[in-house]
């Protein structure tokens, strides 16, 4: 076997031009998983996936949920030697605002090295690269140096439910592996990879407030009722201190593992530009929790949100309206030991004792997932960091992350095996925005990552 990889590394240059034709295929179905408009495009997308996969010789299924479908595919040719699980999401999110998008969102375009549309880089691109590297090898040597097991789900934008259940029901048996190996995050910088060891958790609360049984006018009603979205921007506020940036709701920093004495030295040595930042991002000045830099703040400390608000009267023009309802969604991003469960009913008893009197609130839980931190140690951690090192010129650096991935946690308790969080991306690609892209280098150096690594793991 050739342990340096050089004849697949020669053969994804020779085929890199389309693979990436491949991905736009993939990104042109608009699978958006929490729009129930889009189901038959979620189910495009795995069928695609499914196509792809036994094209490349895996053996390949499609799995139905209660929810969007997982995919599931496996090469277990390669007895003795360690098994890899690789994990992604072929579902998006939506497009809004569609007006800010410099193109149709689900029309790859490519502007230089960048190739923009809507899951081009979450997480399409970055988990379509581990299959072309698979593909490579079987197309290049006719068999793998380890084995390997895929499973892709359908809703990790809408909160994975679906394989949150069938990764827990399994119970290690048709999953078990050596490790897990997932691309849903970023390099820490351009040219330096990053080993992501925490993720955050979440719960996401929608509030609505509803008031009089029906819209009045403004005129003729105002003064004598309460506004539901008066009420609402009044509950709103009253979760975060304007001042200090700590969350008001009591008891929610309970359980909040603190940040350790070496983290906060490692994350001080990384190089940080505030000014570059607050000017990349458009914003006078940066705000957060006192007491924590940007980088605590965002990478292992907790956070509340509002992420819209709703009702009322918004179109265009004017129209003196007093609205019957009006809604919030709010998300926290949760860090270790805090539980969703517990926040959800923190919260909703909160908003219920601050909400005035004279309209009702209802809060609904719609998901949540727990704070996560993995091992970043041993010798399938160093052989991954290893092959990192020799496609991108640099070690990966180890850090936290603010986003959520659901089943990380559940892949970390059921199957016990190291977590390798290794992006492709960059912080600055949109992901969740309009414009969202992928580097089309990075998608190439994905795919040569994840060959050199199955090679150094073979040795192992």
């Amino acid at each position: 076997m050739a342990s340096d990889s050089r004849d697949v590394l020669a053969r994804i240059d020779t085929e890199k031009e389309r693979y990436l034709e491949e991905l736009k295929d993939y990104i042109r179905i608009p699978s958006i998983s929490t729009d129930p408009d889009y189901k038959q495009e979620v189910l495009r997308a795995g069928d695609f996936l499914v196509g792809k996969m036994r094209e490349a010789g895996l053996q390949a299924e499609r799995i139905d949920t209660a929810g969007h479908p997982l995919v599931y595919a496996e090469w277990l040719g390669a007895p003795g030697k360690p098994t890899v699980l690789f994990y992604g999401h072929y579902d998006v999110q939506p497009v809004d605002p569609i007006e800010l998008w410099r193109n149709p969102p689900f029309e790859p375009t490519v502007e230089g090295d960048k190739l923009v549309a809507r899951g081009a880089t979450d997480d399409k691109g970055q988990s379509y690269a581990h299959l072309k590297a698979v593909a490579a090898m079987l197309a290049e040597r006719g068999s793998l140096p380890v084995n390997v097991k895929f499973l892709v789900e359908g809703e990790e934008e809408a909160g994975g439910q679906a394989i949150e259940e069938y990764v827990r029901q399994d119970g290690g048996r048709r999953l078990a592996a050596d490790c897990v190996v997932i691309s849903d995050s970023s390099l820490f910088a351009p040219g330096q990879p990053a080993l992501v060891y925490g993720l955050k958790g979440l719960c996401y609360m929608e509030i609505k407030v509803t008031g009089p049984n029906r819209d009045l006018h403004s005129g003729t009603f105002g003064g004598a009722v309460w506004n539901p979205l008066n009420a609402l921007c009044h509950i709103v506020d009253r979760l975060r201190d304007a001042e200090t940036g700590k969350i008001l709701i009591p008891g929610f920093y309970d359980d909040v593992r603190p940040l350790e004495a070496w983290e906060r030295e490692e994350f001080a040595k990384l190089p940080w530009d505030e000014a570059a930042y607050r000017s990349e991002l458009g914003v006078p000045r940066l705000f957060g929790e006192e007491g924590y830099t940007t980088r605590e703040r965002t990478w292992a400390r907790p956070t509340c949100d509002v992420n819209g608000i709703f009702g009322g009267y918004m179109g265009k023009g004017a129209k003196t309206v007093l609205p019957s309802w009006g809604g919030a969604k709010v998300s926290m991003r949760l860090v270790p030991d805090q539980d969703p469960k517990k926040i959800a009913s923190l919260f909703t008893d909160y908003v219920h004792a601050v909400a005035p009197e004279g309209v009702t609130v209802e809060v609904t839980n719609l998901h949540g997932a727990d704070p996560v931190v993995v091992e970043v140690k041993g010798p399938i951690v160093d052989a991954a960091l290893d092959a990192m090192e020799e496609i991108w010129g640099a070690r990966p650096v180890r850090i936290r992350e603010g986003g959520s991935i659901p089943i990380v946690s559940t892949f970390a308790s059921v199957l016990k095996c190291p977590v390798l969080l290794l992006g492709f991306g960059l912080n600055d690609d949109g992901l969740h925005s309009p414009n969202e892209k992928f580097n089309i280098s990075h998608f190439y150096n994905g795919i040569r990552s994840v060959a050199r690594m199955l090679d150094r793991l073979s040795s192992l």
